[in-house]
C-alpha cells in the first residue's frame, strides 16, 4: 500500500500496526508553517524504475513531477491534496496556502522564534543547493537539497535524493548558478551520497558542528520543500529523541534499509527537504534531513522528522572523497543490469526464493542474458540473493564494464545462468 503524502504516520490505539497494514491518519489540525516557499500541488515518490538500475534504490524525500505524460504504469505520480484544517484558505496560493508558504511560525512553542529562524536561514542559505534530477526511465523529474562542504563544488546529500537519476543539475543558492553534477559515491545503507559539481569554484560552504546534541535542543531545518526551487524554506522545532532507528522501504522494489543513530525532531521536514541541513540556532549543521514520502515508507514510532547526525554523514563522505570503497560504500558509476524487481518470490510459483523480475529493459544486459518477466533471480556472481535488498547489495560491488554471472529460475522452474557485462546506468 502506498501512503499518500498528505497523511502522517501516527500510532493507532493499542500501538503500531504491522508493516503493510498502515492506517491513514490525518495531520494534526494546525501543522507548523514554514518560512518562504510552498509545497507544489503534486508530490509523489514514484520509484518503479529503481530496480532497473540493477540495484533497487530509494526515492524518498523527493518532490517528484512528471516531465511529460507518462506511459501507463511507468511513472506513478501521486496527486497532492492539502489536508483539511491545516490553516489558511483551502487551496489558496502564496501566504494563504494551506501548506504554510510565506508565513512565519515554529513547529512548537519550545522551538526557536521567527527571528531566530530567519537569521539562521539568512546565514546558511548561501551554502545550500537545490538538486534537480531527471529520471529518464520514469519520464519524470525529482528535486531535493544538498549541503556544500567543499568550495570546489563538493556537495553532501541523501543517497535517495539522487537514486535512479539519469542526470543531475544543481543550483547553488549562494551564487544562483546552475551546474551539472556527478555522483562521486554513495552509501545506500547510510543514505548518504557525495556529488561533485562541474567547473565550480569559490562556493560558500556550510559550518559543520562538532558539538554534542541534546534532546530538547532548539533546531532549524532548511530545504527545498516541495521541490519548488529558489530560496529554501525553513522551519523550527526541537530535538525530541536521539539514537533512533527506522526502516525505510522502497515499496516498488521491495528493497529496504535500516537507518540507525538518527536524530528525531518535531520540525516539519517534508519531501524535497531531504539532503538539507538540520541546524543549531547559531547556524551550524548538526544533521542531514531525511524525509519520508510516498513509495519510501518509514516504519518507526512517532516523530515528524529524522536527520542523520553530521558526524556519521561526514565519516561516510570522507571515505567517499578518499575513494575508499567498501561493502557498503560504492565509488563511481552505478552498474546497470536493466531489470525491474520487487521483493522476494518466497518460494512461490517457481519454487525458488529471490527477487521477481517484473520487467526487462530493451537492449539491456538482462535482455541479452535472456531474462524475462516472471523469472526469479537466485544468484549474482555466485552469491545467493534472497530478495531485492540482497540483489542491491551484491550489485553495488560492481561497476559498468564488469562481467558477472547471473543465476535465475524461469516460470517452469528451470534453472538458468549467463555471464553479463554490466552497463552504465542511473545512479544509486
Amino acid at each position: 500500500m502506498t501512503i499518500p503524502e498528505q497523511f502522517t504516520y501516527q500510532p493507532a490505539p493499542g500501538g503500531w500496526p504491522p508493516p503493510g497494514q498502515w492506517q491513514q491518519y490525518p495531520h494534526p489540525p494546525q501543522p507548523p508553517q514554514r518560512h518562504r516557499g510552498r509545497l507544489v500541488a503534486a508530490i509523489g515518490g514514484g520509484v518503479a524504475l529503481l530496480a532497473m538500475v540493477g540495484a533497487a534504490g530509494f526515492a524518498a524525500g523527493w518532490a517528484l513531477h512528471p516531465v511529460a505524460s507518462p506511459a501507463s504504469n511507468s511513472s506513478p505520480v501521486l496527486p497532492y491534496s492539502p489536508p483539511l484544517g491545516s490553516g489558511g484558505s483551502q487551496g489558496s496560493p502564496g501566504g494563504g496556502s494551506p501548506f504554510g508558504g510565506g508565513s512565519q511560525g515554529s513547529t512548537s512553542s519550545d522551538g526557536p522564534s521567527d527571528s531566530q529562524i530567519s537569521a539562521v536561514a539568512a546565514k546558511v542559505d548561501p551554502a545550500l543547493v537545490d538538486i534537480d534530477t531527471v529520471l529518464g526511465a520514469q519520464n519524470a523529474a525529482a528535486a531535493g537539497t544538498g549541503i556544500v562542504i567543499g568550495s570546489d563544488g563538493v556537495v553532501l546529500t541523501n543517497n535517495h535524493v539522487v537514486a535512479g537519476a539519469t542526470s543531475i543539475t544543481v543550483t547553488d543558492i549562494g551564487n544562483h548558478q546552475a551546474y551539472r553534477a556527478a555522483v562521486v559515491g554513495y552509501d545506500r545503507s547510510g543514505d548518504i551520497a557525495v556529488l561533485k559539481l562541474s567547473n565550480a569554484s569559490g562556493l560558500a560552504t556550510a559550518t559543520l558542528s562538532s558539538a554534542t546534541v541534546k534532546a530538547g535542543q532548539q533546531v532549524v531545518a532548511i530545504g527545498n520543500a516541495g521541490g519548488t526551487g529558489g530560496t529554501p524554506s525553513a522551519v523550527g522545532g526541537v530535538i525530541t529523541a536521539l539514537n533512533q532507528s527506522i526502516t525505510a522501504e522502497d515499496e516498488s522494489s521491495g528493497s529496504s534499509e535500516k537507518l540507525t543513530g538518527l536524530i528525531q525532531v518535531d520540525a516539519d521536514i517534508q519531501a524535497g527537504d531531504s539532503g538539507g541541513p538540520l541546524l543549531t540556532t547559531s547556524g551550524e549543521v548538526i544533521g542531514v534531513d531525511t524525509a519520508a514520502s510516498s513509495g519510501f515508507q518509514y516504519q518507526a514510532s512517532g516523530g515528524q522528522g529524522f536527520a542523520i547526525p553530521i558526524a556519521a554523514a561526514t565519516t561516510i563522505a570522507d571515505q567517499i572523497r578518499a575513494g575508499k570503497a567498501s561493502d557498503v560504500i560504492h565509488i563511481g558509476a552505478t552498474a546497470y543490469l536493466g531489470i525491474q524487481t520487487a521483493g522476494s518470490n518466497n518460494r512461490g510459483f517457481t519454487g525458488s526464493s529471490g527477487p521477481v523480475v517484473l520487467g526487462v529493459v530493451e537492449g539491456s544486459p538482462a535482455e541479452s542474458a535472456g531474462l524475462t518477466r516472471g523469472d526469479v533471480i537466485t544468484s549474482v556472481a555466485g552469491t545467493t540473493v534472497d530478495d531485492a535488498t540482497a540483489l542491491t547489495s551484491v550489485l553495488d560491488r560492481y561497476h559498468p564494464g564488469d562481467k558477472v554471472k547471473i543465476g535465475w529460475t524461469d516460470l517452469n522452474g528451470q534453472s538458468h545462468s549467463a555471464s553479463v557485462k554490466l552497463a552504465s546506468g542511473p545512479v544509486g
